[in-house]
């Protein structure tokens, strides 16, 4: 956020900059009359660019998702006593610390308390999250807030104001609902304010200052939706391939439906994963730069956006077919498991992101309407657990080099590394064994018009691992290892050998010379 000085001023704050008879500038007289009016300052979308009553519903749903059925009723009480609510629920978990802080306004707030002026903190918020927000900073001399009978917003925000701090005072907001307080202002602070309502503002009152709020740009968007990670649905053609269905354009186009079904539904709840994960996000020294944990997307806008994204991938899943459709409904069953409960548990974690690629694998063959083997189930089963356990392990060497010793919202200890590397080696040479099995299988031999060439996919396929494995103990591993495998060159190369060797296995007889 940027800050832009308003080099002239009016009104009450207006002074020749002529020097007096001492030779003094009276600029000298404009900055003392101006930190002698108190400065109000609002909380959400001010102090904060983020809303902290969506941030408390956020947190007291993830706790006790029962609380969705107390909300209509506690809605039509008023918006004060269910803010009042909220905050009783979800108080405990809330800490001021976390939130995201406007830091160019934090800092132009410290100078000015530094030079003696009387900072205010009034807010629409809950008295419980206002006392907790000052209590961190240690800016205000008063918080104004609301208490459970009045919603401290607009007018009546205006009327405690100038009942508490009387007039003239300074006001720091960012909204048009805060127009009239500035219109009772002598002056006012901008903070991320739309071109339409500071031209109001200035109609009114001195402008001191304006700063520049945070803004969603199409990056940001791109980033929260994770369209990278749509690559991890290339997974629903891997029965295509198997199943020897490549040259039929009808099932490749029908499986490409799917992909985009798929996706929207990933897309929609990698959203509401980031929203839980607000905390454990802004803990992480890269996490925190997301979009819904640095505030640069609104909450609200991201839990909008999953809505329309989750019902366009299930329409889209149900024109495909039924079966499709119950795949994805499955799929988003198991990830909703996932995000609210089951990646707090070690091993669990692991697991249930093993069966959701394999999942993925299984609605490309209801898609495509063609089998799997248990095969390729098993061989599935052991690499996608093998390379969770990539990713969790990346995460603890760098958390071990940092100087860490556990991961915030998940259930890993730096001192677990020795069980899950070779856990996670394990389970990746448990792979490569099922298809050497699957390659001496009877089905094999008679179906492959060379089934001796898929040895050479096993070698490539054990280099890939474990340089993998290599990788993540350098702590070079910084993606996703799905995407690292699907993005990096020497992967790609790899992966393009055995995907090439597999074809030419399947449709070309190739003897030993």
């Amino acid at each position: 956020m940027n800050v832009v000085q308003t080099p002239h001023a009016t009104g009450l704050y207006a002074r020749s900059c002529e020097p007096d008879a001492e030779g003094r500038s009276k600029d000298d007289g404009l900055a003392t009359t101006r930190r002698s009016v108190p400065l109000v300052v609002d909380l959400d979308g001010t102090l904060t660019p983020t809303d902290t009553l969506v941030e408390l519903l956020i947190k007291a749903v993830k706790h006790d998702p029962a609380i969705l059925l107390k909300i209509p009723l506690w809605l039509i009480k008023g918006r004060a006593p269910f803010k009042q609510f909220i905050a009783q629920q979800a108080g405990i978990h809330f800490d001021a610390a976390t939130l995201p802080y406007n830091q160019v306004f934090l800092d132009y707030l410290r100078e000015e308390k530094a030079q003696g002026r009387l900072l205010i903190l009034a807010t629409a918020a809950d008295s419980r999250i206002a006392n907790s927000v000052a209590a961190h900073l240690g800016l205000f001399d008063t918080v104004l807030a609301s208490d459970g009978t009045h919603n401290l917003k607009g007018d009546n925000k205006r009327l405690m104001i100038e009942r508490t701090v009387g007039r003239p005072f300074a006001y720091a907001g960012d909204h048009a609902a805060d127009l009239p307080i500035w219109k009772s202002a002598a002056a006012a602070v901008l903070v991320g304010v739309s071109p339409q309502v500071e031209r109001t503002v200035r109609e009114h009152c001195v402008v001191e200052q304006t700063f520049t709020g945070p803004s969603a740009s199409m990056k940001s968007w791109l980033r929260a939706l994770r369209m990278h990670q749509w690559i991890k649905n290339i997974l629903l053609f891997v029965p295509v391939l198997t199943a020897f269905s490549l040259p039929d354009l009808q099932k490749l186009v029908t499986v490409g439906v799917a992909f985009l079904a798929f996706s929207l539904v990933a897309s929609a709840t990698y959203i509401v994963n980031d929203l839980l994960d607000l905390d454990s996000d802004r803990a992480h020294p890269r996490k925190r730069s997301r979009p819904f944990a640095s505030a640069e997307i609104g909450l609200v806008d991201g839990a909008v956006i999953s809505l329309v994204m989750l019902a366009g991938g299930l329409v889209i899943a149900g024109l495909v077919s039924g079966a499709l459709l119950s795949t994805l409904l499955c799929y988003l069953m198991l990830t909703s498991a996932y995000t609210w409960l089951l990646k707090r548990y070690v091993l669990i974690d692991v697991l249930m992101l093993s069966v959701l690629y394999t999942l993925r694998i299984l609605a490309g063959a209801v898609a495509a309407n063609v089998s799997i083997s248990s095969w390729l189930a098993a061989f599935s089963l052991f690499i996608f657990f093998s390379l969770a356990l990539v990713k969790r392990c990346s995460e603890l060497v760098s958390l071990s080099r940092a100087g860490g010793g556990m991961t915030k919202g998940r259930d890993y200890h730096v001192s677990d590394l020795p069980v899950l590397w070779p856990l996670g080696i394990g389970a990746a040479l448990s792979a490569i064994v099922v298809f050497g099995l699957f390659i001496n299988a009877h089905e094999t031999q008679v179906r492959y018009e060379s089934p001796h060439l898929l040895w050479g996919a096993a070698v490539v396929m054990i280099y890939w691992i474990s340089r993998l494995w290599i990788k993540t103990g350098r702590a070079e591993m910084h993606d996703d290892p799905i995407i690292y495998s699907l993005t990096n060159f020497n992967s790609l190369i790899c992966i393009t050998v055995i995907v090439g060797l597999t074809m030419i296995a399947q449709f070309v007889p190739v003897g030993f010379p």
